[in-house]
């Protein structure tokens, strides 16, 4: 194994064993661990693999890992940087599942969970800060990203501001521009399937698969389109997708991997396997075809200006999603004690790992919730 790939392999699994609060603290973490500490890419490179990971559909942290993966070791460490970071979270989740099989319960792990939620916010914001001092090069886009954040605040379809932000970012340079152009393409696949019978391994798989493959947002739209394929007709239980949210909620790495769990209860383990790899294929085939693109979309002057939208309106968004976050997490006077404490140790320790702050927030959350 040579270096790099090494390298790529120990920090994804790394983050994909400390990285617990979904896809923001995520972003949050690799832009320290790829940027700040490691200076494997610039502030505007890593913005624009955000901005190109909303683009497709996907775990967007999980497609995250896969780009930076790409960018340090190739084509492998696409490969090991994706594997690397889900399988963390689908051991755990499988330990889970198994005992939820067994025990129709799972463990109680609601004080801990408590304490680090609104500690993970401070982290959100601080290192946001810093990516959006990057991101904003200029009034306009400024406007453009307070603009996106309130439309997703009040309801707006995130997928629907992303691509408009980078449409306004293309008029932008045109009413800018002399009236020069320049040509640039974007493709992305949507994959549709018919699934078969479900409860096989076959089932799951293709189940599976067709939710990856054109399911856009966070990982916490999974549980929608699991409702509708899975609850409505009768293979899943309510409370069974209730516990899978859970498990998604309290384990480290993407919530995707609460496919993990629920294959699990419709087809044991060979079940938990089919509906992970099915989840999370399309998502290395995705960055895998979108990642040569990047520089050739920051190279086009018109493109440049949609990427620059882009990364100011994902942004954006990702500090809506503290903001909503915050509205069901800051609601008594520990849960802000413990939001408080970790900005100020955010503000005066700059250089403390972010796992300490994870760590730290559900050490608080258990001492105080006893109170």
């Amino acid at each position: 194994m040579n270096r790099d790939i090494k390298e790529v392999a120990l920090l994804f699994t790394k983050l994909g064993i400390v990285g617990f609060g979904g896809p923001a603290v995520h972003i949050a973490l690799m832009q320290e661990e790829v940027v700040k500490k490691r200076a494997w890419m610039t502030e505007e490179h890593f913005l624009d693999l955000v901005g190109a990971t909303n683009l497709i559909p996907g775990p967007n942290s999980t497609e995250l890992t896969m780009h930076i993966g790409h960018e340090r070791a190739g084509w492998k460490g696409l490969v090991v940087a994706g594997a690397c970071f889900i399988l963390p979270a689908v051991i755990i989740t499988a330990f889970f599942a198994w005992l939820y099989q067994q025990y129709g319960q799972l463990p109680q792990v609601q004080p801990f969970i408590y304490g680090i939620k609104p500690a993970i916010i401070a982290v959100i914001v601080a290192l946001m800060i810093g990516l959006g001092k990057k991101a904003l090069k200029s009034i306009e886009l400024g406007v453009l990203g307070v603009a996106a954040a309130a439309a997703v605040l009040v309801g707006a379809n995130e997928i629907l501001v992303l691509f408009g932000g980078g449409v306004l970012g293309m008029l932008l340079y045109w009413l800018k521009s002399s009236g020069k152009t320049a040509n640039g393409f974007f493709p992305f696949v949507l994959v549709q399937s018919q699934s078969p019978k479900l409860l096989s391994d076959a089932g799951l798989f293709f189940t599976f698969l067709k939710i990856g493959s054109i399911l856009y947002g966070s990982g916490y739209v999974l549980f929608a389109f699991l409702d509708a394929e899975l609850v409505s007709k009768g293979l899943l239980t309510k409370q069974q997708l209730t516990d899978a949210i859970a498990v998604g909620q309290f384990t480290p790495g993407p919530v995707f991997s609460s496919a993990t769990f629920v294959g699990w209860q419709l087809g044991g383990a060979s079940g938990a396997v089919a509906a992970t790899v099915g989840i999370f294929l399309p998502s290395f085939l995705f960055v895998a075809l979108l990642n040569p693109l990047i520089p050739f979309l920051r190279r086009s002057k018109i493109m440049s200006a949609f990427l620059d939208a882009v990364n100011v309106v994902s942004i954006a968004i990702i500090l809506s999603m503290v903001v909503e976050i915050g509205r069901v997490t800051l609601l008594d006077w520990r849960t802000v004690l413990i939001a408080g404490i970790s900005f100020a140790v955010t503000f005066y320790f700059k250089k403390l790992n972010t796992a300490i702050f994870i760590f730290g927030g559900a050490l608080l959350g258990y001492i105080l919730s006893r109170m």
